[in-house]
């Protein structure tokens, strides 16, 4: 599985943004997808989750209300929507696909086989 993550970019606090998965994998809808983000001199953290059906969701506290993680099997693609950005959220994200859905470790990164490369989102104040 290759992921390839985009659509990061430079906003203003408050603003919405729109971060794609897209992956090479006529397997993908087998596989677990989640992103995570990771500032500079901070370790990598979980942010969101969607599982193979999209029906099961899931996100970090911070940003639970704000980021809607979805996927279209169709086009092997998971987005993850973010509204409402604040400064915190300033990072490089990165998409994560897992062979499975671990419920009590799905926010650890060594849960996941397959990453992509990182997209930055800079959040101007």
């Amino acid at each position: 599985v290759q992921l390839q993550a985009s659509g990061g970019g430079l906003v203003q606090a408050g603003d919405s943004l729109r971060l794609s998965c897209a992956a090479s994998t006529l397997t993908f809808t087998t596989y677990v997808i989640g992103w995570f983000r990771q500032a500079p001199g901070k370790e990598r953290e979980f942010v969101a989750l969607i599982t193979w059906t999209g029906i099961k969701a899931l996100y970090r506290d911070s940003v639970k209300g704000r980021f809607t993680i979805s996927r279209d099997n169709g086009k092997n693609t998971v987005y993850l929507q973010m509204d409402n950005v604040k400064p915190e959220d300033a990072a490089v994200y990165y998409c994560a696909a897992g062979a499975r859905y671990y419920s009590n470790d799905y926010q650890s990164p060594q849960r996941y086989d397959y990453w992509g490369q990182g997209t930055l989102v800079t959040v101007s104040s």
